[in-house]
């Protein structure tokens, strides 16, 4: 009797050990395959779910549910609004390559939509939302400015072009001053050349800029250090001409003063010829 009782309980450990190591090979199996199981969805249920993440700040998870539209029903009318409400939602998300991929398959698909302006401005705040200080590169800040041009030459009268027309302009004011900056570098070290190159580029390129003043008074500066009297005088003159009031025109001055020296204008001068195209 007591060798049948062991000899079942010896069984049942047996069965239990077998139904134990199916578990886990169960276990295994589905540890190993993560991957959500497809199942299709109706569209609109799809793309409700995606509004009702977007409305709950829940970006991430909304651009994929929009993307899931375009996955699961491509040829819908819902996939083409999806694709940019899935740039919007990577927007939001701070994805800004997600995002600006996600609105340049928009533009490559659908070039004539009501909405492809959109589609061209936020590829601009993608790359504006990433500018950084003058003191580093500023491929974003070329990026966004080309980005917003497009707006404005192409949508000139869309939603869009007002205010990419005020970001163009305080991206090329952050351009002038990355020239500003590396022409006071270079004209604090004696590199007098160097330095005026990078003042002409802001003369040149960005004369309705904020840094258009100080780049003509380093130019007086730079100018008269290598002893080139007369495009020191020119540089004076202009400024003086065009901010009569400004402190960098009273610096440049007293400089030209200081050698018993005016501001005069050489209208044969690259800086008479930059400034008279503009104003």
């Amino acid at each position: 009797m007591r060798m049948a009782a062991q000899a079942g309980r010896g069984r049942k450990i047996a069965r239990a050990g077998i139904l134990l190591a199916g578990m886990t090979v169960l276990a295994a199996c589905s540890s190993d395959n993560d991957e959500p199981v497809y199942v299709e969805r109706p569209v609109d249920q799809i793309y409700n779910e995606a509004a009702g993440q977007l409305d709950q700040g829940e970006y991430r998870d909304a651009a994929r549910s929009f993307d899931e539209v375009e996955r699961q029903h491509p040829y819908s009318t819902w996939a083409t609004e999806a694709q940019l409400m899935a740039a919007y939602s990577y927007y939001q998300a701070n994805e800004y390559e997600d995002a600006i991929a996600a609105a340049q398959r928009f533009i490559d698909l659908h070039p004539g939509n009501p909405n492809v302006a959109y589609a061209y401005y936020l590829v601009g705040l993608c790359n504006y939302e990433r500018i950084s200080d003058v003191g580093r590169d500023q491929d974003m800040t070329r990026k966004a400015m080309e980005a917003f041009e497009e707006v404005v030459r192409r949508f000139p009268d869309s939603a869009y072009a007002r205010d990419a027309r005020l970001k163009i302009d305080l991206a090329r004011d952050h351009l002038a001053g990355k020239e500003m900056q590396i022409g006071r570098y270079y004209l604090t070290r004696g590199m007098y050349i160097a330095a005026i190159n990078r003042f002409r580029t802001v003369v040149e390129r960005y004369q309705t800029t904020t840094h258009a003043p100080e780049a003509l008074h380093r130019l007086t500066e730079a100018y008269l250090s290598l002893g080139i009297e007369r495009e020191a005088q020119t540089s004076a003159a202009v400024l003086g001409y065009n901010y009569p009031g400004s402190e960098w025109y009273e610096d440049s001055y007293a400089l030209l003063t200081g050698r018993d020296l005016r501001p005069v204008e050489d209208k044969g001068s690259w800086i008479s010829r930059a400034f008279s195209s503009v104003f």
